[in-house]
């Protein structure tokens, strides 16, 4: 295996890792029609190397599997994330205050639908919308801000160059 595919899958695995450890952690906060998920704000690390986008969808995935959701949520919430990724990605040559608004448009039209039909939730899909958008700007843009000015000075240290 090249030294490039090792760093990317590498880097893929581990920020699964966090995106899992915090979605676990803080379980209480991370599901429901309100919902703050604080691992939604490694979504702005697709800035700082392309295999953060595996490495969020994967990390979703198992964090929804470990965290109880149905099988909806589990494929659709994870979709999400895979979508809002792909869209940070895209907008890596972007100014950094861009780049929350696709995971945050993504799981505000998508996760509403999903508590509706998957789960019952009687509330109004607007309202749920809201809630969920609000908890997506709270993660995603503030936290996710926070974290990307955290780490882009080091980010030739802590992220090797890979290619995709």
């Amino acid at each position: 295996m090249k030294k490039s595919n090792t760093a990317f899958l590498s880097q893929a695995a581990m920020i699964a890792a966090v995106y899992v450890v915090l979605t676990y952690v803080f379980a209480p906060f991370s599901f429901g029609e309100i919902q703050i998920r604080l691992a939604e704000a490694l979504t702005i690390l697709p800035l700082f190397t392309p295999a953060a986008v595996p490495g969020l969808f994967i990390g979703c995935l198992i964090g929804n599997i470990l965290g109880g959701a149905i099988l909806p949520d589990i494929i659709f919430g994870s979709i999400a994330t895979l979508i809002g990724a792909l869209g940070t990605y895209q907008l890596r040559n972007n100014p950094p205050a861009l780049a929350p608004l696709p995971p945050i448009l993504a799981n505000t039209i998508i996760v509403p639908l999903v508590l509706r039909f998957g789960y019952g939730v009687a509330l109004p899909i607007p309202f749920m919308m809201l809630t969920v958008g609000i908890g997506e700007l709270l993660s995603c843009g503030v936290l996710g801000i926070i974290l990307y000015t955290a780490l882009k000075r080091y980010k030739d240290i802590i992220f090797v160059p890979v290619r995709k």
